[in-house]
């Protein structure tokens, strides 16, 4: 059962370890750097948690919720990172389920996301999952949107 957990001082290590391959590592940041990207970003007031499959780290989840400025998107999708070892195996689903459901149950109709272009890009996991291109970037990235009301 994939579950979200609060990273701390006893799963750090494992959490930081946690990467994807070398060709998607241009479309996702590793663990550490986005937490630090995070703590840099205090307006994105970024909220994250290791993912874990009973007792096993198998990636990384970070959403911007309600935000302190207009410079950031509220309800933002902000890094998903399934490791290497882990992926195909339904974990980057159910860790979207798990998310909508938090946005959800605090009533928020909409969710956000980017990503990056270019052969490999994960666009095809999240419209397979329902996201709808909105047809505006975010930076460089195509920006996403999934209506979850």
């Amino acid at each position: 059962m994939v579950s979200l957990w609060p990273i701390t001082d006893a799963n750090r290590e494992a959490a930081e370890a946690l990467a994807v391959t070398p060709d998607q590592g241009r479309f996702v940041s590793g663990v550490r750097e986005s937490i630090l990207e995070a703590a840099k970003e205090p307006d994105a007031r970024a909220l994250y948690w290791a993912i874990y499959d009973e007792e096993t780290p198998v990636g990384f989840v970070m959403i911007a919720d309600e935000v302190g400025s207009p410079d950031y998107i509220a309800h933002f999708l902000w890094k998903l990172l399934i490791d290497e070892r882990y992926q195909r195996r339904g974990f980057g689903t159910a860790t979207l389920d798990l998310i909508v459901e938090y946005f959800r149950n605090r009533g928020v109709g909409t969710m956000w996301t980017s990503v990056g272009q270019g052969e490999g890009s994960p666009v095809t996991f999240y419209e397979w999952y329902g996201f709808k291109r909105t047809g505006d970037f975010h930076g460089n990235e195509i920006l996403l949107r999934l209506e979850i009301s």
